[in-house]
């Protein structure tokens, strides 16, 4: 079916498919946070170098923090450089597997999302039900390719600016 461990995607986006606005999110959702902090804790996570900039602490905590970049000078001293998805992918999946992990996670940005979609395994998103402008895109997701799991309504509240939807989506088999 597929390599082992999944590759899976996890993300906060707009109906409008919005992921973000001056290099960083456009909400303030505790909840969601609680939950990326929750699924990615211990596995490896692949990030661009413009999220990894974004990160208000570096790295990511508890989890092997893999930057994909272009430029084979950028100094990362706490986190593993790659110089492309496929190389991040290769790496984090061998990381994953010495560690007894089952899934590795894409968090972003962009450019990463549109050249990992085609090829994930599953599906985390965080639907945040308003439409916000931003300057960052999620790439549109073709449902017919994908088997929702879970769906589960989170109310917006004193920590969580909109009400979101939570799914977890696998896709099928090809």
């Amino acid at each position: 079916m597929t390599d082992f461990p999944k590759l899976c995607l996890i993300v906060a986006r707009t109906r409008n498919g919005v992921i973000g606005r001056d290099g960083d999110m456009p909400w303030r959702l505790s909840s969601d946070l609680k939950r990326f902090k929750s699924l990615t804790s211990g596995k490896p996570v692949i990030m661009g170098r413009k999220t990894w900039d974004s990160l208000p602490r570096k790295p990511l905590p508890n989890r092997p923090n893999l930057v994909v970049s272009r430029n084979p000078d950028l100094s990362l001293p706490s986190a593993w450089l790659c110089s492309s998805l496929n190389s991040a992918v290769s790496m984090a999946r061998s990381m994953a597997i010495r560690a007894g992990d089952e899934e590795i996670f894409v968090i972003g940005g962009a450019g990463l999302y549109e050249h990992a979609l085609p090829v994930s395994d599953r599906l985390y998103v965080t639907e945040v039900c308003a439409d916000i402008k931003g300057d960052t895109y999620f790439p549109e997701i073709d449902e017919a390719a994908w088997t929702e799991q879970k769906s589960e309504r989170i109310p917006s509240g004193e920590k969580d600016d909109y009400e979101t939807i939570f799914r977890i989506l696998d896709r099928k088999a090809r």
